[in-house]
């Protein structure tokens, strides 16, 4: 037993049940070292809640009622793009310890091994993008943030294929597409040691994709379904927003998705 957890389900559980932002983030990553080392028991003996712990700060407003945000390179629009990437960040930490807690159990511990590297991986990023908020004269919590995320894990918290479909093979490799456009804008505005934080998240991430991708074809091929057809259907299930071209196809096809997969759904979304 380590940190006072009965095993790795408890431990996940920990992080869930943590409000504290940074205190989240540095948990993700004890409890991925204890995992690591071996202290951890591979059991699932804590459920899960359905809403993780969170801090009071950001305030959270439907995606539909967040402010816009102005045009242009602006200071305030940097600000505003590492905090809702912070915000991000901060719900993938639960999102990757809330598929360990929920679903670990009925799966092959390697995917416990995958998804808490994952949480760790954004634990880390949590904390880079912190200090890069420091360093512009903001905080985590300074701006409003949107629930959107994690809405989209209640209504997939019973089904793990929908889940894989909709987090990572969705939401995560949208991440995939738009990042490179904020490293370039980052860049062009002088500030390199932001979009140095970016693009180390955007290259970890395609392996989270990958994760994703990976356990849903596993899924597809133990129930003899057509993988890329249950996504489509599960998306067009699960999913209320749009497939936005244009794709970022070489990271995509690097974390394990073939343009079959996603773009015929585009197509189909684009034309409802």
């Amino acid at each position: 037993m380590s940190g006072g957890w009965e095993d790795i389900g408890d431990a996940a559980v920990a992080v869930l049940r943590t409000a504290r932002a940074r205190s989240k983030a540095e948990l993700a990553r004890e409890v991925a070292a204890a995992w690591r080392a071996g202290t951890l028991a591979f059991a699932f003996t804590t459920q899960p809640p359905i809403r993780p712990a969170r801090p009071d700060q950001p305030v959270l407003l439907l995606p539909g009622a967040m402010p816009k945000r102005r045009k242009g390179g602006t200071d305030a629009n940097r600000r505003a793009l590492l905090h809702a990437v912070a915000h991000i960040e901060l719900n993938a930490i639960d999102l990757a310890f809330d598929i360990v807690a929920r679903f670990g159990a009925q799966m092959p511990r390697s995917f416990t091994d995958d998804w808490i590297q994952v949480g760790d991986d954004e634990a880390r990023h949590f904390t880079m993008l912190g200090s890069r908020l420091k360093a512009v004269d903001s905080f985590y919590g300074d701006l409003p943030a949107h629930d959107g995320l994690w809405q989209s894990a209640q209504d997939t918290s019973a089904d793990l294929a929908a889940r894989l479909a909709i987090v990572p093979m969705v939401l995560e490799a949208r991440g995939l597409d738009v990042t490179p456009r904020m490293v370039d804008q980052f860049r062009g505005a002088g500030d390199s040691a932001s979009a140095e934080v970016l693009q180390t998240i955007y290259e970890e991430e395609v392996a989270h994709v990958a994760a994703g991708t990976r356990w849903f074809k596993y899924l597809a091929k133990k129930q003899s379904r057509d993988a890329e057809v249950w996504f489509q259907e599960l998306v067009r299930e699960y999913f209320n927003g749009q497939l936005r071209k244009p794709f970022n196809k070489p990271a995509r096809s690097k974390a394990g998705m073939p343009v079959s997969f996603y773009e015929p759904l585009a197509e189909m979304l684009e034309g409802n």
